[in-house]
């Protein structure tokens, strides 16, 4: 699992460029025409996928026997030994078209997830605004009854300190309460026992890429939280977090994002199969 997570750290350095220049017109284009057009060229990316990695042949055959079982429930309906077999056969087909969708699955799912990260970061919260107040969290490594380390957060001009340092013993945790200052991206330095770490910080108007954590060394929280490098398992912090604000909107909002790009990606995939010519 350390080298699954390791592999994974190398890849969101690519997928990091990707998010920057590739996603880079979210910044300016309204939330939900941007998601529509990313909805939109995955939901081709994804036909082209399932059209090479999926047995076209099998499935033509396994759909042409459906057809020919739901035309023989409309000619034999008063024939109930015709109709058993026609609607076991139906499900059969549906059974096999599951089956025969789960290798490009297989194939789908790292490079969606990667991208479904990579997005996260643009719609999942919004930056602050500046005035706004937010709390930063320190989880740090070892039990309750361990060591405390001396954490502090060096002076800058993008936050001010208004509460902490604060520790919840029972949770090994350090919080802060800050208000933001200056728009822009930046970085917040803790200084841990005369080791500087380093935090993201997004403060400005409109959409920006926003991490909310830089995670441990755990892969699916490395997954989920690509833009910054992760602790070490071995390092005195676990983890960074800041509580940013929830973006409002039904389609390129905190959580509904993700809902309106599966369903909008399902539905281009559905009004394109025949342009792109595969059967699904």
């Amino acid at each position: 699992m350390v080298l699954f997570a390791q592999i994974i750290s190398w890849i969101n350095v690519l997928t990091n460029v990707f998010g920057r220049i590739v996603l880079a017109p979210i910044a300016v284009l309204p939330g939900w025409l941007s998601n529509t057009i990313i909805s939109a060229v995955t939901g081709v990316f994804l036909l082209v996928i399932f059209k090479y990695t999926s047995n076209q042949r099998a499935i033509g055959k396994i759909r042409d026997n459906i057809k020919a079982n739901l035309l023989a429930l409309k000619l034999f309906k008063d024939s109930i030994s015709v109709t058993l077999h026609a609607e076991s056969q139906v499900f059969k087909g549906a059974f096999l078209l599951l089956v025969q969708g789960i290798p490009p699955m297989l194939v789908m799912i790292l490079p969606v997830s990667l991208l479904l990260a990579q997005m996260s970061l643009w719609y999942q919260s919004r930056p602050l605004l500046p005035g706004e107040v937010a709390v930063m969290t320190v989880k740090l490594n070892g039990n309750v009854e361990g060591n405390w380390p001396i954490v502090n957060i060096e002076p800058t001009s993008a936050i001010e300190v208004t509460v902490g340092p604060v520790r919840i013993l029972s949770r090994r945790e350090i919080c802060w309460e800050f208000k933001a200052l200056e728009n822009g991206k930046h970085h917040i330095t803790l200084d841990v026992n005369g080791q500087q770490i380093k935090k993201e910080l997004a403060i400005g108007y409109g959409f920006m890429r926003v991490s909310s954590a830089r995670p441990d060394s755990n892969w699916a929280g490395i997954l989920v939280n690509p833009a910054e490098e992760p602790f070490a398992p071995n390092s005195t912090v676990q983890s960074v977090t800041i509580d940013y604000p929830k973006r409002l909107s039904k389609t390129s909002g905190t959580d509904w994002w993700l809902i309106y790009f599966f369903i909008a990606s399902m539905l281009f995939a559905l009004v394109l199969r025949r342009l792109v010519k595969v059967k699904i």
